[in-house]
């Protein structure tokens, strides 16, 4: 190659450093796909539950319930021995995130956040921040308030099922350049920010942290992620903020109540490689006492389908920096104030297909 063209090639790529990692950044070429994907595996299930209901004489006991993630696990009578099958059972971007599929059981037997640099064996911190990959289960019911931010290594996965666990105080979940986390059947309200103190990362590293915006997940830089039946509120910033270059996301099946700015997807308008984030939302409840961001978004494919969005004290959902906002099969109850029931669309790129309901309160 002629050097002259060679100091071209070197000139350009090093000029465009945000513009490159959006391009890397970018999981799916074809996201249009992974929406047909979504929309195959929720037709599948409801034709499921619909031949169950017209061949089957007592169909009040079955499984099927027309949600391909929760008949993907809920059928097997033996899913508390099975746990990690949960981690088939994604759908949308998020569904390569893996959690701690094959990793070992780690039980969490201590409610305890004592010590964020030395945790406690046994508890969630202690848990969470090892390297290998670990499926998390509580022993018992539990109420967690953690001290600061709860930073999760990659490869885990959280499972409350079979307990009523929850989390709150300083942080509270953070997920910062990792991959494959899961977390599932938790209730996180209540988050505050905190920091300025070292924090154990990893087995290996503890590092200074300044202080934290009081985010209920704050997904920073992280991909191959899935939230599912998680109930977030009353937290300082957002119930769940995706940036940095986040993408391969899923949420799903979870409720947000009680809360201003319930989530963020898109760091700001000008940072581009979040031009490469790709995030699914679906079959969450949008549910009393919202303001605003159901999402909001900047940049990147955002899937939001099959949400049933239930009051809004500004607006639903809400777009900056030409994202495409894929808006599908979504009910919208509009609440009483005339000026909250009006369309409006400021997002440069919004698709709207058929099967979308809005009703006047």
């Amino acid at each position: 190659m002629p050097p002259m063209i060679s100091i071209f090639l070197f000139c350009f790529i090093t000029s465009f450093p945000p513009l490159i990692s959006a391009t890397l950044n970018l999981t799916q070429p074809f996201p249009e796909s992974v929406v047909q994907d979504v929309q195959r595996r929720v037709n599948e299930s409801i034709v499921r539950r619909q031949i169950v209901e017209t061949t089957v004489r007592d169909s009040s006991n079955k499984c099927l319930t027309g949600n391909p993630i929760d008949d993907c696990w809920q059928c097997d009578s033996n899913w508390a021995k099975n746990r990690q099958r949960l981690a088939d059972c994604g759908i949308g971007f998020g569904l390569g995130a893996m959690g701690g599929k094959n990793g070992q059981i780690y039980v969490v037997t201590d409610s305890s956040d004592r010590d964020t640099v030395n945790p406690t064996p046994g508890s969630l911190r202690h848990a969470v921040v090892q390297e290998e990959p670990l499926w998390i289960v509580f022993a018992a019911d539990m109420v967690i308030k953690l001290k600061h931010e709860l930073i999760v290594n990659s490869y885990k996965t959280i499972d409350g099922r079979g307990a009523n666990v929850h989390i709150t105080g300083g942080g509270c979940i953070t997920l910062q350049y990792v991959s494959n986390v899961i977390i599932h059947n938790v209730h996180i309200y209540n988050c505050v920010p905190s920091g300025n103190t070292n924090i154990r990362s990893s087995p290996t590293h503890v590092g200074y942290r300044g202080k934290s915006d009081g985010d209920g997940i704050s997904i920073f830089g992280s991909r191959n992620i899935w939230v599912d039946h998680c109930a977030l509120s009353h937290c300082t910033d957002g119930l769940i903020d995706a940036i940095m270059g986040s993408t391969a996301i899923t949420i799903s099946n979870s409720y947000f109540s009680h809360h201003d700015d319930v989530m963020l997807l898109g760091h700001d308008d000008k940072y581009l490689p979040d031009s490469g984030m790709q995030v699914t939302i679906a079959f969450n409840h949008f549910g009393e006492g919202l303001v605003q961001r159901m999402p909001r978004i900047r940049r990147g494919y955002v899937h939001v389908v099959n949400n049933d969005f239930t009051e809004w004290q500004m607006y639903a959902i809400g777009g900056s920096a030409s994202p495409t906002i894929n808006s599908q099969g979504n009910r919208y109850t509009a609440p009483d104030d005339p000026n909250l029931k009006e369309v409006k669309f400021s997002s440069s790129f919004f698709i709207f297909y058929f099967g979308l309901i809005f009703l006047s309160s």
